[in-house]
């Protein structure tokens, strides 16, 4: 079974800190909705669907520690969510969930009622996710050729999202199915999510893979061999732009010169309709210490100005297809996606 990096137990929620991966697997004990907050901004919880799923269960804290008038225990309630809503702006699935989970208590009275609808909510978010992945996975590895070699970025295994996943879904799968020959894992600077996290989890599963600098990506996909890129989405805008770690921008160019299939999977919860064009999602800025060195260890001089985005954009245009668990969009994804909403499946 695939590890677990949210776990509601007993009115408290349990982080798998990452940070810490993989040399030490060490779980943090959440009981007030603001240590979720940290968890989210420094990264101890991390990848779009889980911090959605993290930041339900948030609100179900933050209902728990309040009291008091009905009326004054919602707008609480409503101002401690926007507080979660807001801890990570570049990826959709934690507004989303909140903004989900907190319709469950519009209508309810006391306390008690309103932590019990929450977490109800939190519960079926958690479950969907869950099922999403494994439907994902399924419908994905299915672009798959046989013997193939497949290069990815960042995590997206079970680390990042309930279940077996989403792009490491795809892959898992399609090792379970005898079509993977190897994965080639970028490292992902400045942070190192797939030397760190992806490499762990893949080497756990006993799928081969090779870690890759990012800078050597281009020259392996020149040399041939290379089947796919599978990826993951932090918002994907209604005409297909994709929003995810940095990094992303420069692959999709890559594979678009070397003539390598670049496929996006990402729940429908990543699907940001509201959204029109990649230009309008905000890209969050991280902290310069994060480049100027690693693991307590300066590797830049101190006060070099650093320019340093967590996400990039990718254009539609570089996109060969959109993985959900309802089915694959393809280009224009401006009508695609629309018809994966309507539950109208597109053809693999």
């Amino acid at each position: 079974m695939p590890v677990k990096a949210v776990v509601w137990d007993e009115g408290k929620l349990r982080l798998l800190d990452q940070t810490l991966l993989p040399a030490v697997v060490r779980y943090v004990e959440c009981t007030d909705y603001r240590q979720v907050i940290e968890a989210v901004r420094e990264l101890r919880v991390r990848g779009a669907p889980v911090i959605g799923v993290a930041g339900a269960y948030a609100v179900v804290l933050a209902a728990q520690a309040l009291g008091g008038p009905s009326t004054g225990l919602l707008l609480a309630l409503r101002q401690a969510a926007e507080e979660i809503a807001s801890a990570r702006p570049t990826a959709v699935n934690l507004r989303w969930a909140v903004e989900r989970v907190m319709r469950a208590a519009s209508q309810t009275g006391s306390r008690e009622e309103t932590v019990e609808r929450l977490l109800v909510e939190a519960r079926r978010i958690e479950s969907e996710d869950e099922a999403a992945s494994y439907a994902m996975a399924k419908i994905g590895a299915e672009l798959v050729p046989q013997d193939a070699t497949v290069v990815t970025h960042c995590n997206t295994g079970s680390l990042a999202a309930m279940g077996l996943g989403t792009a490491l879904g795809v892959i898992r799968v399609s090792w379970q199915q005898g079509k993977l020959r190897q994965v080639l894992a970028t490292e992902t600077r400045p942070l190192l999510q797939g030397a760190r996290l992806t490499t762990w989890e893949l080497l756990q599963d006993g799928i081969p893979v090779t870690l890759l600098p990012d800078s050597a990506a281009g020259y392996r996909m020149s040399q041939g061999g290379v089947s796919c890129v599978i990826l993951g989405a932090d918002r994907i805008a209604a005409n297909g732009d994709v929003a995810n770690k940095v990094g992303t921008h420069t692959l999709a160019v890559l594979a678009k010169e070397y003539g390598v299939p670049f496929y996006v999977a990402a729940p429908m919860s990543t699907v940001d309709l509201s959204t029109p064009s990649g230009a309008r999602i905000p890209i969050e800025q991280r902290k310069p210490e994060e480049v100027r060195g690693f693991g307590g260890v300066k590797t830049a001089p101190d006060g070099v100005p650093v320019y340093n985005p967590a996400f990039d954009v990718t254009p539609a245009r570089l996109v060969t297809a959109i993985i959900t668990e309802r089915g694959v969009a393809r280009p224009p994804y401006t009508e695609s996606l629309k018809l994966l909403f309507q539950g109208q499946l597109t053809d693999v």
